[in-house]
């Protein structure tokens, strides 16, 4: 489509907003370049969809009544409401683009020679003063339209004059072209953006978040559904990010509240384990810590209980559940042992070495330089040594009689 503004308007005196200047009744430039709706995801349109029934017609204000006007003559309207309406057709139709033409077709940056259809072009800043707005803005159109003259779509700047009029792409294709901000052309405005449209979505609207997080802050703190949405891209972060994860465990540990939730969490996420390891693995730990073959019936009671614990929705608690089934498994398994001559002496020599271990670690950590002291001893030290060693020798002489004749 052609691009046929009246170029005969006279622009106003530049003012403090950041518009572009158009002939009058066109569309403002800052009116969401991107798009004709700036609430939507799917670009300018400028036509109802097909079949569009009288109901829908109704809430968006149409009068049924005005259908004589639509084959009615322009010759029959005002033809400064024509001109109008001919221009939001063709910003409809081309969105962003009509307007970067205007800057591709006037703008000349600095340190390009004023040569041939050049000399007739200004700066970017000079632009940016008679339409009202700032330099930054006229280059970001300059940009856009030069990557698609890249691609093909548009004619180079070269080719250009002042007031010349050239086919312009479709509107959903502008938001593939324009940066609205600044931001998007850092590293990390690249990168917000490369997430929006993997998620699907206007990087713009993903770099409007980004640049205001405290409006962030305000939606997390006011709205569940968004608090959840953060709550899921953090965890998918810190995944990749262990400083985030070693910053997000400090700032738990130093919260009372969220310390006790997380041991509370992880003492259910340990009991659903061990549940869940002896249906994966078929081995279960017993109480003593050996880990065995899991018995059939412990298999299939652990088997029953992670169903069910698998089956329960993301709303629902799970503590509950889990001490259910850690219980259940756990009191199958002690009888289990009991019930095996073999592996309930097993268990309690297991048992038995665990507690010598301790103990063994306990003594062998006592500082006996200090007990050399005086002001260290106390009578009550003395006592439990004695009372240690006393057990300790019966301990060896039940051990030494229950020993097998020979050893």
């Amino acid at each position: 489509m052609t691009l046929a503004l009246d170029p005969s308007a006279t622009p106003p005196a530049a003012g403090p907003e950041e518009n572009f200047w158009v002939p009058d009744g066109a569309p403002s430039a800052d009116a969401d370049v991107t798009g004709v709706d700036a609430d939507t995801d799917t670009g300018a349109s400028g036509d109802a969809p097909a079949g569009a029934d009288a109901e829908a017609e109704a809430d968006a204000g149409i009068d049924p009544g005005d259908e004589a006007d639509d084959a009615a003559d322009p010759a029959d309207h005002d033809p400064v409401v024509v001109r109008d309406a001919r221009d939001f057709g063709v910003y409809a139709r081309t969105g962003g683009w009509a307007f970067a033409l205007k800057v591709a077709r006037s703008v000349r940056p600095g340190g390009q020679p004023a040569e041939g259809p050049a000399a007739r072009k200004v700066s970017a800043r000079a632009f940016a003063a008679l339409a009202g707005c700032s330099p930054e803005r006229v280059m970001r159109h300059y940009k856009a339209w030069d990557m698609a003259a890249d691609d093909g779509l548009v004619p180079q700047f070269e080719v250009l004059e002042p007031g010349a009029d050239v086919e312009l792409p479709d509107a959903d294709v502008w938001l593939s072209y324009y940066a609205s901000r600044n931001s998007a052309s850092s590293v990390r405005g690249r990168a917000i953006s490369a997430a929006a449209e993997a998620e699907g979505i206007r990087p713009t609207k993903a770099l409007e978040v980004a640049e205001n997080p405290t409006a962030l802050r305000a939606a997390i703190l006011a709205d569940p559904g968004t608090a959840e949405a953060a709550r899921g891209a953090l965890l998918d972060r810190m995944r990749e990010d262990p400083e985030l994860q070693t910053e997000m465990a400090r700032a738990i540990a130093r919260t009372d509240g969220l310390k006790k939730a997380v041991a509370s969490e992880a003492k259910v996420a340990d009991r659903i384990g061990y549940v869940r390891q002896i249906v994966e693995n078929g081995q279960v730990k017993t109480p003593a810590g050996q880990t065995v073959e899991a018995p059939a019936e412990v298999r299939a009671e652990a088997e029953r209980h992670l169903s069910l614990l698998d089956e329960l929705d993301d709303s629902e608690e799970a503590g509950e559940w889990a001490g259910e089934a850690y219980e259940a498994v756990k009191g199958l398994v002690a009888r289990a042992v009991e019930e095996d001559p073999a592996l309930r002496v097993q268990e309690r020599r297991t048992r038995f070495y665990s507690s010598l271990q301790k103990a063994t670690k306990v003594f062998e950590e006592l500082t006996l330089d200090e007990v050399m002291e005086e002001e260290i001893y106390e009578e009550d030290m003395l006592q439990r040594l004695v009372a240690l060693q006393e057990a300790i020798g019966g301990c060896i002489a039940a051990l030494r009689k229950a020993a097998p004749t020979g050893s």
